[in-house]
């Protein structure tokens, strides 16, 4: 509907110009045109005339008057009104909604779907977890979110390319297989202390166990070596101790002792087994990927050296204690940062700038970063590299998702991935379904806290929004088997027909509701805020079991039959759609 007013706007606009009234500056922007809150304002309004009254050289409201009266004839209009300084209002006929419905029978699944985006590629990349141990609940949130943006820019043209940056490099990585190793000792017989800074988790022990069941002890190694140049670690309750030199004196043991073939072979076997299991449990989670971009492919590449060596040739780094650091405060962050350290090794943001420079390189007109919330100090600096480095910043797009806090029996359940105490993202999807999870992710701006209850989740009831949206659509799929039982005829006539019956208030405000579907796609997509999708889905949920309750749709009047049949199925399919794009299925029966 928007677009049909935007184009009866657009021909306005045009015959004025044609007549001067603009000069020699025709206007060539799109007329904004918005949905009223106050439904005595009309259904749309437009405040073209205030936007271009100074073009014209006349008082809005005069200029106003002008537009309504070129206006081409519609019979998607019943009237147009200037109101305030110089609004028009516009008010739709029946014909306007009637319409809707056999728009939504015909095109089915593409109903909502637009073509606004088209010839410009997104980048999305999100999760982006270090493969040091399963994905956790809060993981869980970053998954849907990422998968429900890119779904929803997808829906509206844009050519979508979904990624995960694997950060299959670096200390926490050095950290795991060292935790890997000392468990497979512990296997063979060996008795240590474990370092506070290691992996505790299961999936430790569980990586151990299958290089011991391969290998027996040809990774043994007597503990004595192990730990005999290790300083003290940091124990609670004691003074003295560092947990971080303790765990990277470990790391130089594992890699001295077993030598580089050995040690890489744990490394790998942890990295992969991990990462074979993330694979998996996002595949289970309904979230899937274009590209597994690889951190260490940035050195091996040279790409590091490369934006580095960009930053050089601008000015922008320095040398100071032996380390090179990027002048970032040039750009707005709070310091410097270091790219190269003073023993040669290039850091976690050198390997940062490498890949977003990357990402603008392979001509994504828009990237887009799915970062946690603890990543907030992150955003400045990579904005900060890309512009040093003559790229425009404002193709990236960072966007911050708190986790999830896990509520089970109203008390908050802990979680540390280092320890090992979490709820994994599997655990949560086994208790309380993909359905579930996905809805409940993204019902909130991704800034917003989120407080995830179990017990809410896995409820059947009104209160639980994705049950109460799902058992919409099986109740409009229960009227249809039943008609079918009753021999009754629920094939919808074409067009329009009959759709005049359908005057009841609750059948005014499901029209109404199903008209604004695909702007809420398009602005669900464009602002990535899935979550004004599931509001909206629930509105309707909310007008389909209200109709439902107060009227009966299998009467004996064939043709108020056929219009409320065709209402109903016309919601189904909006339904359906929707949580399509949310990755929730819609099933017939509950």
């Amino acid at each position: 509907m928007k677009l049909e007013l935007q184009d009866l706007v657009s021909t306005a606009l045009s015959a004025l110009a044609d007549d001067g009234l603009f000069g020699d500056e025709r206007p060539t922007d799109a007329p904004l045109i918005e949905r009223t809150r106050e439904p005595s304002h009309g259904d749309f309004a437009t405040n073209t005339a205030l936007v271009l009254a100074k073009r014209a050289r006349m008082k809005p409201r005069d200029l106003a008057e002008r537009l309504v009266a070129a206006l081409p004839a519609s019979r998607l209009v019943a009237r147009v009104e200037v109101a305030g300084p110089g609004f028009i209002n516009f008010h739709l006929s029946a014909d306007a909604y009637h319409a809707v419905v056999p728009q939504i029978l015909a095109q089915g699944p593409a109903f909502g779907r637009s073509k606004l985006g088209a010839g410009r590629r997104v980048q999305v990349e999100f999760v982006s977890a270090n493969p040091t141990g399963p994905l956790h609940v809060g993981h869980g949130r970053g998954a849907a979110y990422g998968a429900v943006v890119a779904d929803l820019l997808e829906a509206v043209g844009f050519d979508v390319h979904r990624e995960y940056y694997v950060n299959d490099a670096g200390r926490q990585m050095d950290i795991l297989a060292t935790s890997v190793w000392l468990r497979y000792l512990e296997l063979c017989g060996e008795e240590l202390p474990f370092p506070s800074n290691g992996y505790k988790g299961d999936y430790v022990w569980d990586i151990a166990a299958a290089l011991h069941r391969e290998h027996a002890d040809d990774y043994r190694i007597d503990v004595d070596r192990v730990f005999a140049d290790v300083p003290a670690d940091e124990v609670v309750g004691q003074q003295g101790g560092d947990k971080e030199a303790h765990v990277d004196a470990l790391i130089a043991a594992a890699k001295q002792l077993l030598g580089d073939n050995r040690y890489r072979f744990v490394f790998e076997l942890g990295l992969n087994t991990i990462l074979d299991d993330i694979r998996d449990d996002l595949a289970q989670f309904g979230v899937h990927y274009q590209e597994w971009y690889s951190e260490r492919s940035l050195t091996e590449s040279g790409a590091v050296n490369k934006a580095i060596a960009r930053l050089r040739d601008t000015g922008q780094v320095y040398e100071r204690d032996g380390a090179l650091w990027f002048r970032s405060t040039a750009f707005g962050d709070e310091k410097d940062r270091v790219v190269v350290r003073d023993n040669g090794q290039t850091t976690y943001f050198a390997s940062d700038i490498a890949y977003h420079m990357d990402k603008l390189e392979r001509g994504f007109a828009r990237v887009i970063d799915v970062w946690g919330a603890d990543h907030h100090g992150y955003v400045p600096r990579v904005k900060a590299a890309l512009t040093a480095l003559g790229d425009d910043a404002s193709r990236l797009d960072v966007l911050l998702v708190q986790f999830a806090v896990l509520y089970r029996g109203g008390e908050k359940m802990q979680m540390s991935t280092r320890s090992g105490e979490f709820v994994t993202l599997r655990q949560l999807r086994t208790e309380v379904g993909r359905d579930a999870a996905r809805f409940f992710y993204v019902m909130r701006r991704c800034e917003q806290h989120m407080d995830f209850d179990l017990d809410l989740a896995k409820s059947q009831s009104a209160d639980n929004p994705v049950y109460y949206v799902q058992y919409a659509h099986a109740r409009v799929a229960s009227v249809l088997r039943q008609a079918g039982q009753r021999g009754l005829s629920i094939e919808p006539t074409p067009g329009i027909e009959n759709l005049v019956r359908l005057i009841e208030s609750h059948e005014q405000d499901l029209l109404r509701a199903l008209s604004r579907y695909p702007e809420v796609v398009e602005d669900a997509a464009l602002t990535e805020e899935p979550h004004q999708l599931t509001s909206y889905l629930r509105e309707l949920a909310t007008a389909l079991h209200t109709y439902y309750n107060a009227h009966q749709f299998l009467v004996e009047d064939a043709t108020l039959r056929d219009a409320r049949i065709k209402l109903i199925i016309a919601v189904r399919q909006v339904l359906r759609n929707g949580l399509g794009l949310l990755g929730v299925s819609a099933p017939d029966t509950m």
